[in-house]
């Protein structure tokens, strides 16, 4: 009893150390720590898998050598940003691959995505942004929502979403499917990380193999998961690491999207040691 009250105060203190390093700008809006920028030196071969966070919703991802990103945005974008990207696609040495789970340009980053394309040796995603790669002559895989395949020695399951703001709002000249849209289950041999996508609440996302990573968007807008259920997601998988994703990164303070706030967590997830505020750049060590 003892032991378990020293580890649950242990818990209790890193959540709060991680909540400490949350800041704000003179609109309110919560900004990561610094950016720790890194170059060649990270897509060397490691003995575990090294994660790093790119800024919104994007990650990079070293695991053992093999290398890739998710939803990568590095350059380009048409609103400015809070924070120094941590780097620039023509410092990238090589990537293995570049996954992306739908067309919104916070995801799909045509400018980061074109200018990776001499380093990159593919881009996965759904059929239809597949369609939109393959008219930008990028070598691109799409995938159907049962499909698995693999990058070298990672594993990769897609996962359903529903974020068809599109039909919504109108003024686009297709309907959307919900099978534009996607996340990623990424099994590497040192644990199995769950990029979920932009996507409203589904029950699906409860009954996953246990991720020990989830990029963890907690932004509480109607077509993002929502703060109560990305709580609920949370605290459904205790053990997962909590990777703190699509906040703090685009200078839209009116904009839910952009404008999740880490102290909102507080007290309100299990283990609240497994909250990571990092910054952009920052490696974080997944291992076996």
């Amino acid at each position: 009893m003892i032991r378990k009250r020293i580890f649950l105060t242990l818990m209790l203190c890193l959540s709060l150390l991680a909540q400490a390093q949350v800041a704000y700008n003179e609109k309110g809006q919560a900004i990561p720590p610094q950016t720790q920028a890194f170059g060649k030196e990270a897509f060397s071969p490691t003995g575990n898998t090294v994660i790093r966070w790119l800024g919104n919703a994007g990650f990079f991802i070293n695991s053992r050598g093999t290398c890739l990103m998710v939803d990568p945005l590095l350059v380009g974008f048409d609103m400015p940003l809070l924070i120094d990207v941590p780097i620039l696609p023509t410092e990238v040495p090589a990537l293995d691959a570049v996954l992306i789970t739908h067309s919104d340009n916070d995801h799909f980053s045509v400018p980061t995505c074109q200018q990776l394309a001499p380093v990159c040796k593919v881009y996965h995603s759904t059929h239809y942004v597949d369609s939109l790669m393959t008219n930008l002559r990028l070598p691109s895989v799409g995938h159907g929502m049962k499909d698995t395949f693999r990058i070298e020695d990672i594993t990769v399951s897609l996962t359903p979403a529903y974020h068809t703001w599109q039909n919504e709002f109108g003024g686009f000249e297709r309907v959307f499917q919900r099978e534009d849209f996607c996340g990623f289950l990424i099994r590497t041999a040192d644990g199995l990380i769950w990029a979920p996508g932009d996507s409203r609440f589904l029950p699906e996302f409860l009954r996953l193999p246990a991720p020990d990573v989830i990029f963890f968007d907690f932004s509480d807008d109607g077509w993002h998961i929502g703060l109560e259920n990305a709580i609920k997601v949370a605290n459904a998988y205790p053990n997962a690491q909590l990777l703190l994703s699509h906040w703090g990164t685009v200078d839209a303070p009116d904009m839910k999207p952009f404008n999740a706030d880490p102290k909102e967590l507080e007290g309100r997830i299990v283990n609240p040691g497994r909250i990571h505020v990092l910054a952009p750049g920052e490696a974080f060590v997944l291992k076996h």
